[in-house]
Formats: C-alpha cells, sequence, structure tokens
C-alpha cells in the first residue's frame, strides 16, 4: 500500500447490499492495515452516522430502498464531510459523474482491481485528513484571534494588508517602539514564528482582511 497509513481513528465504511461484495471489501482493506465498517444497507450506514465520524465512504450507487446517491445528497443535508467513493455498474457511471459534480471523490465501475480501490481510499483519507487538519487550523486561529486586545487587532489587521512598522505608527497615531511592541504580542498569541505563516494563518480563515 502507498501514501501514508491510515490514522488509528480513520475507518473506511463500506456501504453495498451486495454481501459478497461487501466481506470481499472487508477482508482486502483490513489485510492492507485500514479500520473497516460495513453496512448492508443506506439506511443502516446512517443509523450508525455520527457528526464526528472520520475516514471515508465506499459507497454502493444502487440499492434497494434508498440508494448510494440519495445517501450522499442526506449525507450533504446532515453536512457529513467523509471523503465518498463510489461503487458503479457500466450503466451507472452518468450518475456517478453527476455526484462528482455534487463534491463525491471519484468512482470506481465493477469489477475493479485491488490496487485501484486501494489508491482511492487512500486518497479518501488522505483528503480527510487534510480537511479535519485545516478545521482544527481554523479553530485556533479564531480562538486566538479573540485573545488579541483592540490595539493588537489593529496592527495585526495593518500587517496583514502589508503596512510596515512605520506605516502602522503613523496610521493608528503610536510610535515605532510601541507598534514593535504590538507586533511581537500578535506573533505570540497567535502561535506565529514568522510574518509568512502568520498572514497564511488569518488570510485563510479571513480571505478579506479589512483595511485602514
Amino acid at each position: 500500500m502507498s501514501g501514508l497509513p491510515a490514522a488509528p481513528d480513520q475507518i473506511v465504511h463500506i456501504v453495498d447490499d451486495d454481501e459478497a461484495l461487501r466481506d470481499s471489501l472487508v477482508w482486502m482493506l483490513e489485510a492492507n492495515g485500514y479500520n473497516v465498517a460495513a453496512h448492508d444497507s443506506a439506511e443502516a450506514f446512517l443509523a450508525a452516522c455520527e457528526p464526528d465520524m472520520t475516514g471515508c465512504i465506499v459507497l454502493d450507487v444502487r440499492m434497494p430502498g434508498m440508494s448510494g446517491l440519495e445517501l450522499f445528497e442526506e449525507l450533504g443535508n446532515r453536512r457529513c464531510g467523509l471523503p465518498v467513493v463510489f461503487i458503479t455498474g457500466h450503466g451507472d457511471v452518468p450518475m456517478a459523474v453527476s455526484a462528482l459534480k455534487k463534491g463525491a471523490v471519484d468512482f470506481i465501475e465493477k469489477p475493479f482491481g485491488e490496487k485501484d480501490m486501494l489508491r482511492l481510499v487512500e486518497q479518501c483519507l488522505q483528503l480527510e485528513r487534510e480537511t479535519r487538519d485545516k478545521r482544527l487550523l481554523e479553530a485556533d486561529t479564531a480562538r486566538r484571534l479573540e485573545q488579541l486586545t483592540q490595539r493588537e487587532r489593529e496592527v495585526l489587521d495593518l500587517i496583514i494588508v502589508g503596512k510596515l512598522n512605520k506605516q502602522i505608527a503613523d496610521v493608528l497615531g503610536i510610535s515605532i517602539k510601541t507598534v514593535e511592541v504590538h507586533r511581537a504580542r500578535v506573533m505570540e498569541k497567535m502561535g506565529a514564528h514568522s510574518l509568512a505563516e502568520l498572514v497564511q494563518h488569518v488570510v485563510s480563515l479571513e480571505p478579506s482582511a479589512p483595511a485602514r
């Protein structure tokens, strides 16, 4: 298996009514070191679905009752961000392509090879890790921003739009030395080790920092 190993809390959820295929996927994925949970219907997955689930979903397009596409739409309504790979038969490709446009990661046609499935699962898990890390960073940045004083926030806003210390001093009517003190405190409170890191964190949270 290529790529990074699955994180201990990441689970590959297989949602398929075909017992033989389900069992085959469970065996293959577990043999390659993945944590797996199998569900025989969309309804069964929804019953087990938790807001803090991590991992990804391997989802059959066609199933009795709620279809894979209907489950995918319901997960979107519930704001479940687990990456999804669809399993399709040949005639289901147009539906799978439609799902891609709505945010699915990819689809794989039956019969599929082990390497192709493992590649897609690892792609999904890597995407989920990156998305989760980004959310955690944004939450941490927001928390740190709330700890800034009003003056420190004013200094930060001017740093973000590229103002130099002298320019910040002129805009705020304070001394350059005072700007330097506020700037150091901003860096410390934001947990940034460089100006580039500071800008990257704040801009990712607030794409358009206000100019003053």
